[in-house]
């Protein structure tokens, strides 16, 4: 090299098939998520993707060195963060011309600003048959960071995934930090610490109090991660000084300093298939006496 437990029958597989078949053999390509940072935060399907590709495409800048060791001796190893896509597209038709697996690997997880949609589509047009492996995103491994849940009952319970309009990608009509903000959820930052200023503003525009927790994570699971706590009234100072602007991810709601309520799931009084209510601890609940 260079450089679930089972499920209950449903009546369709556990796991879909791990190269799915296509007619002719004419190669598959695997957009694999590597997780946040931590090597061995990459899922074991993730794992067993790189170990049977033919050509490993990673991008050296985003996703920690440690995911190649589960790469073949023989295989590939192409750095995605010095070419553009035409040249990423170029391994794609060398694979459907020659029946090569590819995994293309990608920080975090691929749904969420992975740049996948137009891999996807030129690989349709190709004929090669793709999968998807998801990822453990940053914003889940910032939550872990500081242990917080991000959903707490009575508190928050939308986590809002978005980054500050007026970047180098335009933004949906109607899609801003303000406007959703004033709904007072838990709100992930991407792609926004260098204009913590502008960040902040909306934030505070939109209706959080200035006394709103927020927690901020640089490289959140490296080997130099940082994970800073401030009001959000104190944002732009935080990020400002320690001279964050890349790999960084804010989180700010409530949720972020709130004490736990009492969820309904493992209420003595709550029923499911599995579990049937405790009658007396069923009418205190109905009655709102449990939270």
């Amino acid at each position: 090299m260079t450089t679930d437990p089972t499920p209950q029958d449903s009546g369709r597989p556990a796991h879909p098939p791990a190269v799915p078949d296509v007619e002719g053999g004419r190669g598959s390509v695997t957009f694999v998520g590597a997780g946040p940072g931590a090597a061995d935060l990459l899922t074991l399907r993730g794992a067993a993707a790189i170990g049977r590709a033919d050509i490993v495409i990673w991008a050296s800048s985003l996703v920690h060195p440690g995911v190649l060791d589960h790469a073949r001796a023989d295989a590939r190893i192409v750095d995605s963060a010095a070419v553009p896509l035409e040249d990423v597209v170029a391994l794609y038709e060398e694979a459907a011309r020659d029946g090569l697996d590819v995994a293309r690997v990608h920080s975090g997880d691929p749904a969420l600003w992975g740049a996948v949609q137009e891999q996807l589509d030129r690989c349709a047009a190709l004929g090669l048959a793709t999968e998807i492996v998801p990822g453990v995103s940053s914003f889940t491994a910032v939550a872990a960071a500081v242990g917080r849940e991000l959903t707490v009952p009575e508190v928050a319970q939308s986590v809002v995934l978005t980054r500050l309009e007026g970047g180098k990608t335009p933004m949906p009509e109607g899609e801003t930090v303000r406007g959703f903000a004033a709904h007072g959820a838990t709100m992930a930052l991407f792609l926004s610490a260098a204009r913590s200023a502008q960040l902040q503003q909306e934030l505070l525009a939109g209706g959080y109090p200035p006394e709103t927790p927020c927690v901020v994570g640089y490289r959140v699971t490296w080997e130099d991660e940082l994970v800073l706590r401030c009001r959000l009234d104190e944002l732009a100072a935080t990020v400002r000084s320690h001279r964050l602007w890349k790999h960084t991810l804010v989180l700010v709601g409530p949720a972020l300093d709130a004490e736990g309520k009492r969820s309904h799931l493992y209420h003595p009084g709550h029923f499911h298939g599995h579990r049937r209510p405790d009658p007396v601890a069923r009418r205190a609940l109905r009655s709102g006496g449990a939270s």
